[in-house]
């Protein structure tokens, strides 16, 4: 439990560390240098990996270790309602924890996927918004813009 969760802080602090980077210490469209260029890359690199292969493995250890979510445990949720025809019940499928467990993995992996192509979309798009700031005039209380002469 402790591993899965300090996984996952350690994995929203490197995304909340490329907003904060990218709002507050690096302009649009500023020249690379190739030293922030390999540091970028390195740390990509290792969130890529930190959400890919860390955050998923701390579940599924903690899924197997310490909630016993095996194969020989049929789940049957509240009320018997997912209980197999195999066991007298309706449901022609047996299922089990292991399952659910694999598929709040490929949940992790979701969002993972999506958190990367949301951070990629909004760095990318960030220029975009400075200049549309940059272009709005700004008007009096009648509405008129107010430019200066000269």
């Amino acid at each position: 439990m402790v591993a899965f969760s300090l996984s996952t802080i350690i994995g929203i602090i490197g995304i909340l560390a490329v907003v904060w980077y990218g709002k507050n210490r690096r302009a649009p469209g500023a020249p690379l240098t190739w030293g922030q260029a390999n540091a970028a890359a390195a740390f990509t690199f290792f969130f890529m990996f930190w959400w890919y292969g860390v955050i998923p493995h701390q579940w599924l250890t903690w899924a197997d270790n310490e909630l016993n979510w095996r194969p020989d445990r049929t789940l049957w949720a509240v009320g018997n309602v997912l209980r197999p025809e195999a066991e007298g019940g309706w449901l022609p499928l047996t299922l089990n924890w292991r399952i659910v467990r694999d598929l709040v993995a490929v949940v992790i992996y979701g969002v993972g996927l999506g958190l990367q192509i949301w951070l990629w979309a909004w760095w990318n798009d960030r220029k975009k918004k400075a200049e549309a700031q940059a272009a709005i005039v700004p008007t009096s209380s009648y509405g008129r813009p107010l430019v200066k002469k000269g």
